[in-house]
């Protein structure tokens, strides 16, 4: 989940250069006279030239211009790039291997640590975590800039189960951004799907057939036997035709009634 040791050792010589070039403008700190000075800075220091490179990214056009340390192309596209960054404040809601998910009102991102992974800068704190961050694409892949503001703030579990389907909706869909390049792909390492075992069509089936033949009995019996025609039904619409989701769901409602039939039965039966 981190940036490489090499990547992220770019990053910061090319942000710390672009946030003293916007010190040397606006004369913040006079006496950070070079980069190296500048990048020795307490947090609290750049995170005043930080907040104002965000608050006007056309210091980015500024400097790409001006390209007072001699950056390659290929560094001064990456750079131009950050004017597409995305800041704000962001639940982190799960760490995972190749990056953490942070969300927001509407959107699904995961995020690259840099020096440190995410669980250890946030002190092994419980998820979810409301943070303020700004997101930032580095090499067709999103990454922050380094500072991050924790809220001291515990989330009960209206919160958290919201958030977990809105989690699991995206990762479902393929919808959890891992670019902030314009035209990049989403999520393509969750959207992945899982191949039936070879059997899967024939077994459901036999299924179906064998649960059709299912009836009479006492009436919990055949409530019961109704649900699993129905279940089989549903699975059978499910395999032959997955992406007929008005098919599945007018089966899954057979199984939902069936299963309130079955209740009804159930709440009638004398102990």
């Amino acid at each position: 989940m981190l940036l490489s040791q090499e990547d992220t050792a770019q990053l910061f010589r090319l942000m710390w250069g672009l946030q003293f070039y916007i010190n040397q403008k606006r004369h913040l700190f006079p006496t950070v006279d070079s980069c190296e000075a500048y990048a020795r800075l307490g947090t609290q220091q750049k995170m005043i030239v930080r907040d104002l490179l965000w608050e006007h990214p056309d210091f980015i056009d500024a400097y790409l211009q001006a390209n007072p340390d001699k950056r390659s192309d290929e560094e001064l596209t990456i750079i131009g790039k950050w004017k597409g960054h995305v800041a704000g404040k962001f639940y982190i809601f799960r760490y995972l291997k190749d990056y953490t998910i942070f969300m927001n009102a509407s959107h699904v991102y995961g995020v690259k640590g840099l020096f440190e992974p995410f669980d250890v800068i946030l002190e092994g704190l419980p998820l979810p975590i409301l943070v303020e961050a700004v997101l930032l694409p580095y090499k067709g892949q999103i990454i922050y800039d380094g500072l991050c503001k924790r809220y001291e703030i515990h989330f009960g579990s209206g919160v958290r189960k919201n958030l977990t389907e809105e989690y699991l909706a995206a990762k479902q869909n393929g919808r959890i951004q891992i670019s902030l390049d314009a035209g990049a792909e989403f999520g393509q390492s969750f959207s992945q799907e899982r191949a039936l075992a070879a059997e899967s069509g024939k077994v459901v089936a036999e299924i179906v057939q064998s649960s059709g033949r299912l009836r009479g009995g006492t009436a919990i019996q055949s409530a019961a036997f109704g649900v699993l025609r129905a279940s089989a039904k549903t699975v059978e619409a499910a395999v032959l035709h997955p992406e007929d989701l008005a098919e599945i769901q007018q089966a899954g409602r057979q199984v939902s009634n069936a299963l309130k039939r079955l209740g009804k039965v159930l709440e009638r039966a004398e102990m």
